[in-house]
């Protein structure tokens, strides 16, 4: 199913995992304002879990090619 994580390089999904958990670096990472309106329970909106989703993309499939 997931073959094609055979394919990329380690150290290409590790670079696109600190980039997008990273970015935009000011005035604070998107990652963390999304998991604080989580924690909150202010996550409502769509388009905020599909931006919380898309900065996880890059880690879940590194988690899925060390777990593999």
């Amino acid at each position: 199913m997931f073959d094609f994580l055979d394919k990329v390089p380690w150290w290409l999904l590790i670079f696109a995992a600190i980039f997008m958990l990273l970015a935009p670096i000011k005035p604070m990472p998107h990652v963390v304002e999304k998991l604080i309106m989580l924690k909150n329970g202010t996550l409502k909106r769509p388009m905020d879990i599909f931006d919380l989703f898309f900065h996880l993309i890059p880690l879940i499939l590194l988690i899925i090619k060390g777990a593999k």
